[in-house]
């Protein structure tokens, strides 16, 4: 025979919280059509005809009914608040985590920019330091390098009176430039033989007070 909740609550005088309880629990056979639960239940007995007493038995048990209801929600009430309670405490507590974390960091912050700071001055110090050395090696080596350049000016000895260099002669002759270069080759092949070609500083000179260069001219 089939029942459904309504009918088995009925019959069996159970509360639906209950019966819905045994069928999570699998304690009742049961099955679902069209969206209908339907439990299985064997022949029901034929009820004797009730006693004058019974109503007021029905009534006790509707009043227990009425009073376990109203202690499960009384429960649930207080776990709720007890909940509720738990999770004030909670945030309560997730809340100063965040504030120690938060000082935390910023203290680290304050640390690490302190740190960099101090780095930063230091870098300075040695980068002033480097710059002044840097100059004060510039200026020695200035001062060397103007010593040394006076020193090579006057072991430069200047042309003899007389004395024309080569380069500057063949510009003063109406020559094309072809035939300046031909000269200038004429007079490196024979300087190393010839007395009259004098050699200064990688620069021939020509000495026409003393010596006759028209054959190493002729063009």
């Amino acid at each position: 025979m089939q029942l459904t909740i309504d009918e088995y609550s009925k019959q069996f005088k159970m509360s639906k919280e209950m019966i819905n309880s045994k069928l999570r629990a699998k304690k009742l056979n049961y099955t679902i059509d069209d969206s209908v639960t339907y439990i299985q239940v064997d022949d029901i007995p034929v009820q004797k005809e009730e006693k004058k007493s019974e109503p007021t038995q029905e009534k006790k048990a509707i009043t227990k009914t009425k009073t376990t209801v109203a202690m499960v929600i009384a429960l649930y009430k207080r776990e709720n608040t007890q909940l509720k309670e738990k999770i004030i405490q909670l945030e309560s507590k997730i809340d100063r985590l965040i504030d120690d974390k938060e000082q935390m960091l910023r203290d680290e912050r304050d640390k690490i920019e302190q740190l960099y700071s101090k780095k930063d001055e230091q870098l300075k110090n040695i980068l002033e330091l480097v710059n002044t050395k840097m100059m004060l090696e510039h200026q020695n080596q200035t001062i060397h390098e103007v010593e040394t350049v006076e020193k090579e000016e006057k072991n430069i000895q200047e042309p003899e009176p007389g004395i024309v260099e080569l380069k500057d002669h063949l510009k003063t002759l109406n020559i094309k430039s072809y035939q300046r270069k031909v000269i200038k080759r004429r007079f490196l092949s024979v300087f190393d033989n010839d007395v009259r070609v004098v050699q200064k500083e990688g620069k021939l000179y020509l000495d026409f007070s003393k010596y006759d260069y028209s054959d190493l001219l002729s063009y």
